[in-house]
């Protein structure tokens, strides 16, 4: 069976007001429609969840969250938990995002979030990628270990499908025309997938799902689509422009 593509919008703590969310939603709602081969995930500040989610929309648009804890219950002020998410109708979170890893979160900690998550019946989406690049590529082994510690004594069962985001930091918020280019997005999904391979086998690695996210826009994802070799995107700030994210999302749609 042939995968789908997926591309996740990460509204980060945006927009200021739900009339605005609710907006946005609509506008993305109506561009999903129109899609083939692409699913369609917002990822919403939690509290726009719920509303959200009492809008109507696609089949092939979902709504997930930024962030889960590590934990099920408790006490843990502030924190909420996969299980919460899921009773209210979602059905990803990001997990290991670059900013949360700038927040002090480990590997360990992002397993356990993985775990909570395929325990609650939540797809997460892990994401990895390095600081900088090397010549020497230092930065391969960088990645490799980030998959290998985030995922580390997990069944296999709970692998297939896997979804992993790869986000070079250091292109991040960067122009377009300075962004990683197609190719080497390519030979890094290439990476990815060999690394998924030596460590839980063949089969997970082809059924694995690779998205790309850093300096995401309208200009270069069909670039991207055709040269990259990914399965959709994780999308920032484009994904609260509805022109741009509607160009993103119908680019992707265009990848066979």
């Amino acid at each position: 069976m042939k995968k789908r593509n997926i591309v996740v919008a990460n509204w980060k703590m945006n927009p200021e007001m739900l009339d605005i969310a609710k907006e946005i939603f609509n506008n993305t709602r109506l561009t999903a429609k129109s899609l083939k081969n692409t699913d369609v995930c917002l990822c919403p500040p939690f509290p726009f969840l719920h509303p959200l989610l009492k809008l109507n929309y696609p089949k092939n648009m979902f709504l997930g969250v930024q962030n889960i804890s590590s934990e099920i219950k408790g006490a843990f002020t502030g924190e909420v938990s996969a299980y919460m998410v899921k009773s209210l109708g979602a059905s990803f979170s990001i997990i290991g995002h670059s900013e949360r890893r700038a927040m002090g979160e480990s590997n360990e900690m992002i397993r356990k979030k993985m775990q909570t998550a395929f325990d609650a019946d939540l797809t997460p989406i892990l994401c990895v990628g390095e600081k900088e690049r090397d010549k020497d590529g230092n930065h391969l082994e960088f990645i490799k270990n980030q998959i290998k510690e985030s995922l580390f004594g997990l069944q296999k069962k709970y692998l297939v499908g896997i979804t992993i985001a790869y986000e070079p930091i250091w292109a991040i918020g960067k122009s377009y025309l300075d962004a990683m280019s197609p190719t080497d997005i390519h030979e890094t999904v290439l990476f990815i997938k060999k690394i998924i391979g030596e460590l839980f086998g063949r089969d997970i690695a082809l059924g694995s799902k690779i998205l790309y996210g850093a300096s995401v826009e309208a200009e270069n994802v069909s670039e991207i689509v055709r040269i990259g070799n990914v399965d959709g995107f994780l999308v920032g700030h484009a994904s609260l422009v509805p022109k741009q994210f509607s160009a993103i999302l119908k680019a992707t749609d265009m990848k066979r």
